[in-house]
């Protein structure tokens, strides 16, 4: 069994062909569709966060909509840039979202990808400390934020409060109890799984990586997991972690999926640079007549690792379009590869 959810990036384009022409669009059939998910069956709701882009990227306000708005369903990230990021700050975001959602948010984060802007965390007030680099200052502000949902208080309260305060030394407020087992580090690399793994974040496996061996992606992405499974048991965490990968699925079962992906010439892996130094390796789109991505799913050995997908959705193309696309996954291809 597998949870099944969607990840939006969360475009939108003044196009005609577009669905989703504004921000406003967006971020209310973002809602729509979280609602049309649990609907259907899904188990998760995720949102990519992108700054100085056509996109999504303040997350909270969304997420906090989404769970007013759902019962059931996971709401979560894939992931948060902590580069942008004031950990105490989203710590109390993050537990006034969680508590509205009643402790459904799993929350996604990781030192980010290539952004809009050159060094776009700067016009946000951050700098990398004296012989950090921007990756190490994300690390640092994604341990902070983690060790500040504990819960535990570090800050020596007024003397003279205009509220009357609890006994000790404070923590930020609201603190939603539970938050801190549902934070995931979103992973390019072996090393950031593995580092992921021994402080107690689940892992987030995206559609690219450190092309590290040359072997295929999703063996790759395997034994990524595997690192990252080692090293949980190693520091000795008591509860079991949780892994996702996301991946592009589409059951090719009218005409209109025939035309959109029958074609998209995107079978196979590819090779590129998301960083100057650094060969990343980008895994396929699955795109197929059910009987087909049965037999081709079957194959992925990080789908098989993993306890969560995630589909990444082409939002673009609106509200009822991408839940036939999470609909013909869950009932055409799920149960026949024992995740339903």
């Amino acid at each position: 069994m597998k949870k099944i959810g969607f990840l939006s990036f969360g475009h939108w384009t003044p196009s005609p062909q577009s669905q989703a022409r504004t921000a406003s669009d967006v971020l209310l059939q973002s809602i729509d569709l979280a609602v049309a998910a649990e609907e259907l069956g899904a188990d998760g709701a995720f949102f990519r966060v992108h700054h100085f882009a056509r996109q999504l990227a303040s997350p909270f306000p969304l997420l906090a909509a989404v769970g007013a708005r759902t019962k059931r369903i996971e709401i979560g990230t894939a992931v948060i840039d902590m580069r942008y990021e004031n950990p105490l700050y989203m710590a109390e975001d993050a537990g006034a979202a969680d508590l509205i959602a009643g402790g459904r948010l799993q929350l996604g984060i990781s030192r980010g990808s290539p952004e809009q802007v050159i060094d776009g965390w700067r016009y946000f007030g951050y700098r990398p400390a004296e012989g950090e680099s921007d990756a190490d200052m994300g690390r640092r502000h994604a341990e902070v934020f983690f060790d500040v949902l504990r819960g535990k208080g570090f800050a020596k309260p007024s003397p003279r409060p205009m509220f009357q305060n609890p006994p000790g030394l404070l923590r930020p407020e609201p603190h939603s109890e539970g938050l801190r087992d549902r934070i995931w580090w979103g992973s390019g690399s072996n090393a950031t799984a593995v580092w992921a793994g021994t402080i107690g974040m689940n892992l987030q496996a995206s559609t690219l990586k450190n092309d590290e061996t040359g072997e295929p992606f999703h063996i790759q992405q395997a034994a990524q997991i595997r690192a990252f499974r080692a090293a949980w048991k190693e520091a000795g965490h008591a509860r079991e972690p949780r892994v996702s990968v996301t991946r592009s699925i589409f059951a090719l079962v009218n005409d209109l999926d025939r035309a959109y992906f029958g074609h998209s010439g995107e079978d196979q892996d590819s090779i590129g640079f998301i960083h100057e130094s650094t060969q990343s390796i980008f895994g396929r789109t699955y795109a197929a007549e059910p009987d087909t991505l049965i037999t081709q799913l079957r194959q992925d050995e990080a789908i098989a690792e993993a306890d969560t997908l995630l589909l990444a959705v082409p939002n673009q193309m609106g509200v009822a379009y991408n839940a036939h696309v999470i609909e013909a996954i869950l009932t055409l291809v799920a149960p026949a590869l024992g995740w339903r």
